[in-house]
């Protein structure tokens, strides 16, 4: 079927960030004299939203208090850092002017806390390029739950089976099935093709380019 809209998970999907991820989260644990850890590593670590990011990188035994300050002084470094060496995929912009002009409707939803992805998205592409953007925030829940998902796709006036989702890891493809959208790994992200196909990606795209050829948006 044509689809009418696209959400896009954003770390790791419209945007290349993991320098600046690992940066500010190496940046974190050299304030308490903690061991870094190599970028890669922290490819594994994002995904599931920043406390989620804290937990994994602190070490075990960390409380919960311990991992709530340290997750505002992860917040504070982070908003110093994230427009660094962030940028989006190349091509990436040309497709969504593309998709724009056809008429398909564009959301973001990111487990990423809500300042940062508002401050990134309206820095790195043009105004009104997206519908909708959706960040962590109190009150919503984190994917792969499909609400802030359907949410989106509620305001953009779509049926989830009308919907196409973008996304590079485990927990995009899980949101998709959720929220019975149409699951679209991409494989230029932070995780890798065997993790997208298990759960549930129905297509694989190479490039962002590949969107325009691989899932029907009309013309």
């Amino acid at each position: 079927m044509s689809y009418k809209a696209v959400i896009f998970d954003l770390d790791g999907t419209l945007i290349d960030s993991l320098q600046d991820l690992a940066d500010s989260g190496n940046a974190l644990l050299q304030t308490y004299g903690y061991q870094t850890y190599p970028v890669e590593r922290y490819r594994y670590f994002v995904g599931n939203g920043s406390r989620k990011l804290i937990e994994r990188i602190m070490p075990p035994g960390t409380t919960p208090e311990q991992i709530d300050l340290a997750l505002t002084r992860y917040k504070a470094i982070y908003a110093e850092r994230y427009l660094n060496k962030t940028r989006p995929y190349a091509g990436m912009t040309e497709v969504l002017a593309v998709l724009k002009s056809r008429g398909i409707k564009l959301g973001v939803c990111t487990n990423k806390h809500v300042d940062a992805a508002s401050t990134i998205v309206n820095t790195l592409f043009n105004e009104g390029t997206f519908d909708q953007l959706l960040g962590d925030k109190p009150g919503l829940k984190r994917k792969p739950d499909p609400s802030g998902v359907l949410q989106i796709a509620a305001s953009l006036g779509v049926k989830p089976e009308e919907v196409a989702y973008l996304g590079d890891t485990m927990v995009d493809m899980l949101t998709a099935k959720n929220a019975g959208f149409y699951p679209v790994g991409v494989l230029w992200g932070f995780r890798d093709k065997a993790e997208l196909v298990e759960n549930g990606a129905q297509v694989l795209l190479d490039k962002p380019e590949d969107l325009l050829t691989k899932v029907d948006l009309g013309k």
